[in-house]
């Protein structure tokens, strides 16, 4: 059942479908002005071990789509019974953002993972923005990542104690990589 954003224009977020696709792709790069994220979605669409269908997200305002989010598996090195994800991208239409939008995605997101039995959440992000999600630098937990931005990196459990004895250097699906991302 679709959630909707608390507004007078209000906001559907459901799960993406096939129809979807390249409606998505407007979004990101409209919100990104580039088709980086827009081409890492594509190619995460096709890669069974990372993509969560699940965790592949709409914002809809009546018949258009305005914002869109993905969680995909990442593991944690050493750790492979941990259930991560990466938050990414959060993309919003310009014309659209600062309405609240990304924020019912990412909490509708986070919540669906919790619910899917997912351990925590990993993400790349502005320092001044994730910490309202509850979302913690993931140095706290000595947990790295290859791109290097210790201030940028956020982390957050979505069981209480699951990063408890969890560190080392995250493993991104190659399509991260690829793609720019």
């Amino acid at each position: 059942m679709p959630e909707l954003v608390e507004n007078a224009d209000a906001v559907e977020i459901q799960q993406e479908t096939a129809a979807d696709y390249s409606k998505v792709r407007v979004v990101n790069v409209a919100a990104f002005k580039r088709d980086n994220e827009a081409n890492l979605v594509d190619a995460l669409r096709n890669n069974n071990d990372a993509f969560v269908r699940e965790l592949s997200l709409i914002a809809n305002r009546g018949n258009e789509i305005v914002g869109y989010t993905l969680f995909s598996k990442i593991k944690i090195a050493g750790h492979e019974n941990h259930r991560a994800l990466a938050l990414g991208p959060v993309a919003v239409k310009p014309e659209f953002q600062g309405q609240g939008i990304g924020s019912q995605l990412i909490r509708t997101g986070l919540r669906k993972a919790a619910e899917l039995g997912y351990d925590s959440v990993l993400l790349l992000g502005h320092p001044e923005y994730y910490p309202r999600f509850g979302f913690k630098p993931a140095s706290h937990w000595n947990i790295t990542t290859s791109y290097n931005a210790p201030a940028a990196t956020f982390l957050r459990e979505l069981k209480e104690g699951s990063l408890i004895g969890i560190s080392g250097l995250v493993q991104y699906a190659p399509e991260f990589a690829l793609n720019g991302c």
